[in-house]
């Protein structure tokens, strides 16, 4: 089964592209040859340049304080697992507790090394990143994979706090919807949402049914035409019926 995901807001589509780039990171962070860490230091560059465009850490502190109120409301419901919802209270308050405490702008470590910020400009430079450009990280680059790891490691460290509360977040909202049954006719799906405001909605499909979703939502409808791939790759129409499953998820 393959799983896609459509934010309905910018503030969650920030969120997953932040998502995406610190599964990337943590991948190629693990992989010992240098162009593998050279990739996952770029990936560092791309998450500030994301990180950047928004407050995100006071967004994620203002939601985890909203999703513990909702869930302390829950303790007096005896339908509750009361050892569950009190985990959940715990890494809330953890993780707020240590995003408290993260100091500074988002990346501002990395943004006062100037180090750093010689190779992220050389970067942005298709190619500009060689070692007759930068010889002095050509030569890190030589050094062995534990110290290459640590030094990333540590660069990337005041930014833990911040992915451990999107990681959370993300698995909160995505945990609040019932997936429901669905069957696009003839490969095309129509649902009014009457206005209902959600924050993402999740589709799953078969992998086997070679159908790949086209998704278009607002408040008022969600709109989803699936297609499939020929040898060229290009998107071509699908025209059978496609049974999903789909989820809308909202705090």
């Amino acid at each position: 089964m393959i799983v896609y995901e459509y934010p309905f807001t910018e503030r969650i589509r920030t969120l997953l592209r932040l998502e995406d780039l610190y599964e990337k990171f943590k991948f190629f962070l693990n992989q010992e040859h240098p162009l593998q860490h050279h990739v996952a230091l770029a990936t560092i560059f791309d998450m500030l340049e994301v990180a950047g465009r928004a407050d995100l850490k006071s967004d994620l502190l203002q939601e985890i304080e909203r999703q513990k109120q909702t869930l302390l409301g829950y303790r007096s419901n005896p339908a509750v697992q009361t050892e569950m919802l009190d985990a959940i209270l715990e890494e809330l308050d953890s993780v707020s507790a240590a995003l408290v405490a993260s100091q500074g702008k988002t990346g501002q470590n990395v943004r006062e090394n100037e180090w750093l910020m010689s190779i992220r400009g050389r970067t942005i430079i298709p190619g500009g990143a060689c070692e007759f450009d930068l010889p002095s990280y050509y030569a890190w680059q030589q050094r062995p994979f534990e110290q290459r790891y640590a030094d990333i490691a540590n660069w990337f460290g005041p930014l833990v706090p911040l992915f451990d509360a999107l990681g959370l977040v993300l698995r909160l909202l995505r945990n609040s919807g019932a997936p429901k049954k669905m069957i696009a006719n003839a490969g095309s799906y129509q649902q009014m949402l009457q206005g209902k405001v959600y924050q993402m909605l999740r589709l799953t499909v078969d992998e086997s049914l070679g159908a790949i979703p086209e998704i278009s939502a607002n408040k008022y409808m969600l709109w989803v035409r699936f297609t499939t791939q020929g040898g060229d790759c290009k998107p071509k129409p699908l025209e059978d019926d496609v049974p999903f499953e789909l989820t809308l998820c909202n705090f």
